[in-house]
């Protein structure tokens, strides 16, 4: 995506790359946290690698749906105007493909072409939520400790029926005295 207009405003910028990502989104916001990231981040230097993954962290423990990270970053950019605007620019146009493709999709549920895409972005999806979570390990986790921490509570998540809040709980109690 090209930078913006030297006169266009960070949130007009952002709610723009928003909309954009908003398209490729398969699998929800985590599936583009990556984009997200290289374009706040690194490219337009809005936020520090901290502010992104402490953003994330309040919108994936903040109850509702996992893309509340563009609100908060829309919020940081443009204050409430700025957190409305990321978020219609986020959600507007894949609700209306949605739409539109969910009237059509039923119509070819045996169409072998379908049944090739449905499988196909099964994979693609999960890639692009593995890049996201290798990316905000990368952003958050500074010291061996945070390493096995963020390791632990993806294996407990992974391998156990243990709700992974129990280890998120212990990694913030270990914060909070000072072990990492």
């Amino acid at each position: 995506m090209e930078a913006p207009l030297k006169d266009e405003s960070p949130i007009t910028a952002f709610a723009l790359q928003a909309l954009i990502v908003s398209l490729i989104a398969v699998g929800g916001v985590n599936a583009v946290l990556p984009e997200l990231y290289r374009q706040v981040v690194d490219n337009h230097h809005w936020l520090t690698d901290k502010q992104f993954a402490d953003l994330f962290a309040i919108a994936s423990a903040a109850p509702g749906p996992n893309m509340l990270v563009i609100t908060l970053i829309g919020w940081h950019l443009g204050g409430f105007f700025g957190a409305i605007l990321a978020t219609i620019a986020l959600c507007m146009p894949t609700c209306i493909l949605t739409y539109g493709v969910a009237l059509t999709w039923e119509k070819f549920k045996n169409a072998p072409w379908r049944i090739a895409i449905q499988a196909g972005l099964v994979p693609i999806t999960m890639g692009l939520i593995a890049a996201s979570a290798y990316l905000l390990v990368r952003a958050s986790d500074h010291d061996i400790l945070a390493y096995v921490i963020t390791g632990a509570t993806a294996a407990i998540a992974y391998f156990t029926r243990v709700n992974p809040l129990w280890a998120l709980a212990v990694a913030a109690l270990m914060g909070a005295v000072g072990l990492t």
